[in-house]
């Protein structure tokens, strides 16, 4: 019998936008000469003793299941590394569980804490996929803008304007992806505060802890009486330079973390065998590479920020990640205008701040996480495209 169906695509997934990132990739793609400042990875290689580690594990015929949540010895790794570097404790065996990625850790998290119509304030301007996680699990994501003229910094009284009955928790990102804005201790003490008050989760997305170049970085869970609050979000693809393992890690209570190993059980089963044996080598001993690719991305975030700045496109200094936010509002072109032309006409991709969010339009997001060389050039290229506007 024929179908009367009209598609067999669900509402949900019908509705939702594809991620504005996307199509300057596409149209990049089939163009000669093209300077990418969009790509949010390293441009580093994963180091050899790292990538020499998961070789081993596939020579060794290490390349079975692993438990749901990953390998003891990864997670005892990541308690270790969460202890020394950011001064928070947790089980390896109660509170930490492996990942696909960071991604798949918001997913889960998502999955795992949302019942239908619940709100998650998401502070935008935010990464492409926080707002359809929260709808695609049955939640309801109230965007709050973080504005230019706080820094990109959200203030406690925003997030309080929005709380309700239905709020559940706050999604943070500190460096944020995409304007590198890092809170402070103080900062988060005041978001803190008011997720005690109302009785509200933190969703940390820590992925860019490593990359804080300006002052000590300090993790929401480190806070006190918030390690009980916070689910945190972190991995390997950022600081570790291995986007391409897809590997993550989420930390919370055991309550939590149980409930999200359920989900995590069904939906993916465990993360990659050889990767987690990769990164258990990072762990290890790739502190000294991870120290060296924050001093290259600190030398070229000043110069990025300073070369913008003197352009005459405005923009504040991050103090994390490797992105730059300059605002495009003097050209008088709009974000999507700006990027589109900018890539036609001089080869230099980046990102229309629109995507991120409504607070990031007159903006374009430029990741320095390429060669100083190819940012020069880039920056020549974005300085004659405005010269002859």
């Amino acid at each position: 019998m024929k179908s009367t169906k009209s598609t067999y695509v669900s509402k949900l997934v019908n509705d939702l936008k594809p991620s504005g990132i996307r199509r300057f990739f596409d149209l990049a793609a089939g163009m000669e000469g093209v300077i990418s400042l969009g790509v949010g990875e390293p441009d580093f290689v994963t180091p050899w003793h790292v990538r020499e580690s998961a070789i081993s594990s596939l020579e060794q015929g290490y390349t079975s299941y692993t438990p749901n949540a990953g390998l003891l010895e990864l997670r005892e790794e990541i308690a270790y590394y969460m202890k020394s570097q950011f001064d928070v404790e947790y089980s390896p065996k109660e509170e930490i569980i492996v990942t696909v990625g960071a991604s798949s850790a918001i997913d889960i998290a998502m999955r795992t804490i949302l019942d239908p119509g619940d709100e998650v304030i998401v502070v935008e301007p935010c990464f492409v996929a926080y707002v359809p996680m929260v709808e695609l699990a049955g939640g309801v994501a109230v965007q709050v803008q973080a504005l230019k003229e706080n820094d990109f910094k959200i203030l406690p009284d925003q997030l309080e304007a929005v709380i309700s009955e239905k709020t559940k928790a706050i999604m943070l990102c500190s460096p944020n992806n995409p304007t590198g804005t890092m809170l402070s201790k103080h900062e988060l003490e005041d978001i803190a505060h008011l997720a005690k008050k109302y009785d509200l989760l933190i969703v940390a997305d820590e992925i860019y802890a490593e990359l804080a170049y300006d002052e000590e970085y300090t993790s929401m869970a480190a806070i006190e009486g918030m390690k009980e609050r916070t689910i945190l979000v972190s991995g390997f693809s950022k600081g570790f330079a291995m986007t391409g393992w897809r590997l993550g890690f989420v930390c919370s209570t055991p309550e939590i973390s149980n409930a999200m190993l359920k989900v995590h059980q069904y939906a993916l089963m465990c993360a990659s065998t050889m990767a987690q044996y990769a990164a258990i080598e990072a762990l290890k001993n790739g502190r000294p590479e991870v120290d060296e690719m924050v001093k290259s991305y600190r030398r070229r975030r000043n110069y990025i920020v300073q070369s913008f700045n003197e352009i005459g496109l405005e923009c504040h200094n991050p103090g994390g990640a490797f992105y730059a936010f300059p605002s495009i509002k003097s050209t008088g072109l709009n974000s999507q205008e700006f990027a589109e032309q900018l890539l036609l006409k001089e080869g230099v991709a980046v990102v229309p701040g629109d995507v991120f969010g409504e607070s990031g339009e007159g903006h374009i997001r430029c990741s320095y996480a390429t060669s100083l060389e190819q940012l020069q050039e880039a920056v020549k290229r974005i300085k004659r495209f405005i010269d002859s506007l």
